[in-house]
C-alpha cells in the first residue's frame, strides 16, 4: 500500500511510526510532516488544508489510502471531497466531524440521545449571555461554539470574569467566527480523563486507556496546554468503569449516530468527566488526540492499515485487536514559555545517544542546514514501554537526561 498522512506533529509521527512496521505497508508519505517524520516516510509541502493539492498528489502518487490526522482538514471537508474523486480516505466526513467542529452540535447531540453532560445553553446575543450567566454557578464553562485551536475554552472563577470573557469571545472576537456562538456549561468536577475508539456504522470499540496531563508545571498547576505528556493505561480506568461506559456512552453515541443517519467512520475521541454520579461526556473529538496517541499506538499489536481498511468496510465487528500487555509513557519536551509566547528555532542536541528501546515522536521540528531545530511549542514526545508506568518512565527521564536546547522544558511527574 502507498498511504498519505495528513498533518505534521506528534500524532502523525506516530501514525507513521505504526505504520512503517507493517508488511503492507509500501510507501509512507507525510503531508507536510516533520523532521522526525522525514526518517520513515517522505515529507510533501503541502499543507492538511491544501485539499485540492492533496487530492492532486494522492492521484498523481497512486495513494492507496489517505489517513487524516488533525481536526481542521476533517471540519473542512477533506473526506467528502476525496471520495468524490473516488479516493479512499480515512475519517469522518463533513457532517459528521461538526462534533468537534461546533459545541453546540455536539452538545445538541448529547441531549437528544440522552447521553450523561453537563448542562448548558448556546448564545448568540451577548446581553441575553450576560443576564443568564449566574445561573449556571462558579466556576462556570464558557466555549466558543468553532474550532479555536484548542484555546476556545474558558472557566472564569466569578462573575466579572464570566464577563469579560463572554465579551472577548462575541465582541473582541477573540477566536475570530469561532465565537459567533458560544456554550455556557455547568462546571462539573471530579477527574478527567478520555477514550480513544475506532468506529464504523456497525461498531464502536474502545482502545486501551490513556491518561493525559494537561497543566503546564507539576502537579497539575499552571496552564492548560495541548498536553505535556501521557500513560497507557490510565490508573482509574479500571473494568467496572470500562463496562459503565461502555454501555452509558459508547453505545448510546453509536445508537445516536445510526438514528441521526450519521455515517460515521472513522476515530471518535470521548473527552470525560468521572463524576460522583458517573462517568459525564466533556467533548467529542472527531481524530486520534494528541498526545494519548503516541501512548496507546505505542501498545497497539494489530496492523493499523487492516483495522483502518475494516473499518471503511463496515467490518471493524470482525477484526481482533490486540494490544501489548506492556505500559507506555510519553513525555513532552517543550519550548521555554509554551503555552504562552516561545521562541523556535533552537538547535536540539542529543537525539542520537538514546538508549535502542526509546522512541522520540516529533511535534515541532524541522530541519535547518543538518540541525533539527525547534519549530513549535511542543517539540519532542520521548516514548517507552516497561513491565509499570513507573519502570517505563524510569526509562524515559534518564534518556531525557541526555538531550538538551535552548529553553526546553518539561515535566517530571507525567507517570503519576
Amino acid at each position: 500500500m502507498n498511504i498519505l498522512v495528513v498533518g505534521g506533529g506528534g500524532r502523525e509521527h506516530a501514525i507513521c511510526w505504526k505504520l512503517s512496521n507493517e508488511a503492507d505497508v509500501k510507501k509512507i508519505y507525510c503531508a507536510p510532516g516533520n523532521a522526525g517524520i522525514s526518517e520513515i516516510a517522505e515529507c510533501v509541502n503541502i499543507t492538511d488544508s491544501g485539499i485540492d493539492s492533496l487530492i492532486k498528489f494522492a492521484k498523481e502518487k497512486n495513494i492507496d489510502l489517505t489517513i487524516v490526522g488533525p481536526e481542521v482538514p476533517l471540519v473542512a471537508g477533506i473526506v467528502d471531497e476525496f471520495e468524490k474523486e473516488n479516493l479512499k480516505i480515512f475519517g469522518p466526513n463533513k457532517e459528521c466531524a461538526q462534533l468537534e467542529g461546533s459545541k453546540a452540535f455536539s452538545k445538541d447531540f448529547m441531549v437528544r440521545h440522552n447521553l450523561p453532560t453537563a448542562k448548558y445553553r448556546e448564545y448568540t446575543n451577548l446581553d441575553e449571555a450576560i443576564a443568564e450567566i449566574d445561573e449556571f454557578g462558579y466556576p462556570v464553562v464558557i466555549k466558543a461554539d468553532g474550532l479555536a485551536a484548542g484555546k476556545g475554552v474558558v472557566i472564569p472563577k466569578n462573575r466579572e470574569d464570566a464577563i469579560a470573557t463572554l465579551k472577548e469571545m462575541m465582541v473582541d472576537r477573540k477566536f475570530g467566527h469561532a465565537g459567533d456562538k458560544i456554550v455556557v456549561e455547568e462546571f462539573l468536577r471530579g477527574i478527567e480523563t478520555s477514550i480513544l475508539a475506532f468506529v464504523d456504522n456497525d461498531t464502536i470499540v474502545p482502545m486501551v486507556s490513556a491518561k493525559d496531563h494537561k497543566k503546564v508545571f507539576e502537579g497539575e498547576t499552571g496552564l492548560n496546554t495541548g498536553g505535556m505528556g501521557t500513560f497507557s493505561p490510565s490508573e482509574i480506568y479500571t473494568d467496572e468503569l470500562a463496562k459503565e461506559i461502555q454501555e452509558k456512552i459508547l453505545d448510546k453515541t453509536l445508537q445516536g449516530f445510526k438514528k441521526d443517519n450519521l455515517d460515521y467512520k472513522g476515530i471518535l475521541f470521548i473527552g470525560l468527566m468521572i463524576t460522583e454520579d458517573g462517568p459525564k461526556v466533556l467533548e467529542y473529538n472527531v481524530r486520534f488526540g494528541d498526545p494519548e496517541t503516541q501512548s496507546v499506538l505505542f501498545r497497539l499489536d494489530t496492523d493499523l492499515n487492516k483495522i483502518i481498511s475494516a473499518i471503511l468496510e463496515n467490518n471493524l465487528k470482525n477484526i481482533d485487536i490486540k494490544y501489548s500487555k506492556e505500559e507506555a509513557i510519553c513525555v513532552m519536551l517543550t519550548s521555554g514559555g509554551y503555552p504562552e509566547a516561545y521562541e523556535k528555532g533552537k538547535v536540539i542536541r542529543g537525539l542520537e545517544n538514546l538508549d535502542s528501546d526509546i522512541v522520540v515522536f516529533h511535534s515541532g521540528t524541522k530541519f535547518s542546514g543538518n540541525d533539527i531545530v525547534t519549530n513549535g511549542g511542543r517539540v519532542v514526545g520521548i516514548t517507552a514501554k516497561g513491565v509499570s508506568v513507573k519502570e517505563a518512565a524510569n526509562k524515559v527521564y534518564k534518556n531525557i537526561e541526555k538531550i538538551n536546547f535552548e529553553g526546553m522544558h518539561y515535566r517530571k511527574d507525567i507517570w503519576k
